[in-house]
């Protein structure tokens, strides 16, 4: 599912919303997720999952080329971890049908 696929779904669920309103919706909570992480926040959504920051110690690594060793410095990448209703759903295999009964599903139709 793209960026795309999320505002048609959203203007297909609510048809007061027009797609610019979508379209700005979805850049809203995409875009303070964002600065959530980059502040090294957590971002838990129940039943979907949580958002966290990791951090990699450096290491030593190959250049896949040359062989050659290279040195990989520290880095803080975003991690996440999948609900616990999420993961039953896909477990499942609910997570394609449109009829997916999630909790708290139908609270703003």
């Amino acid at each position: 599912m793209t960026r795309s696929d999320l505002i048609e779904e959203l203007t297909a669920r609510f048809p007061q919303l027009t797609q610019r309103d979508a379209d700005c919706a979805v850049k809203a909570i995409l875009d303070a997720m964002s600065d959530a992480l980059v502040r090294a926040h957590r971002i838990e959504i129940r039943g979907f999952g949580s958002f966290t920051v990791t951090r990699r110690k450096p290491r030593i690594g190959r250049n896949p080329r040359s062989g050659e060793r290279v040195t990989v410095p520290e880095k803080r990448v975003p991690h996440f971890k999948p609900g616990k209703a999420l993961r039953e759903a896909v477990d499942a295999g609910q997570a394609a049908d449109t009829q997916t009964t999630w909790p708290n599903r139908d609270v703003c139709t």
